[in-house]
């Protein structure tokens, strides 16, 4: 009898070390790791798509490639105003190309710095948000676009401040709903 005793505890210890092992040891031990099956072949990313990962779901990344495409967006749509509304010159006076390309310049680089400086806040402070919730819903808009509208109407007074944050707040709540609820 104590001899089956004895063989049950050393195979319970050599399967508690082999356990270990597995854990701790650099191989990676994937033959018995369960994956769902969701659309088609389960695949076990690698340490840079992981990294890759981190990296493009991090705050700073979203804030960064936020503003570079309102920055792109809002010369278009500079470029679109002043090609649409040019400045009229008095009677007997002709503008020239370069007058005109320097006007278009000028518009169309302040649209893009607007558009860049209102997508990289308003995409930091969602995320910022999301983070500090823990959760992903249409709230997180709600509360960026209040905190964003609010920012940047304060530079011209409270008012304009609280009017802000309820216009863009409301505004991101509509564009989440849409968004969310549209197939």
């Amino acid at each position: 009898m104590p001899n089956n005793e004895e063989k049950t505890n050393m195979s319970q210890e050599e399967v508690l070390h082999q356990f270990v092992n597995r854990i701790f040891s650099n191989d990676q031990f994937r033959e018995k790791i369960m994956m769902p099956n969701v659309m088609g072949r389960p695949v076990v990313k690698s340490v840079e798509e992981k990294t890759l990962d981190a990296i493009t779901e991090s705050c700073a990344f979203k804030c960064i490639l936020s503003g570079v495409m309102g920055f792109a967006l809002g010369g278009a749509i500079g470029l679109f105003t002043s090609s649409v509304n040019p400045q009229i010159k008095p009677p007997g006076q002709q503008e020239t190309v370069k007058e005109i390309i320097r006007e278009m310049k000028t518009s169309s680089l302040g649209y893009a710095k607007n558009f860049a400086l209102l997508g990289a806040v308003f995409s930091g402070i969602e995320c910022i948000v999301e983070t500090y919730r823990g959760q992903s819903d249409w709230k997180n808009g709600t509360y960026a676009g209040g905190i964003t509208g609010g920012l940047i109407g304060f530079r011209a007074g409270a008012k304009a401040g609280l009017l802000g944050a309820l216009g863009f707040a409301t505004f991101s709540t509509a564009i989440d709903y849409y968004m969310r609820n549209s197939s």
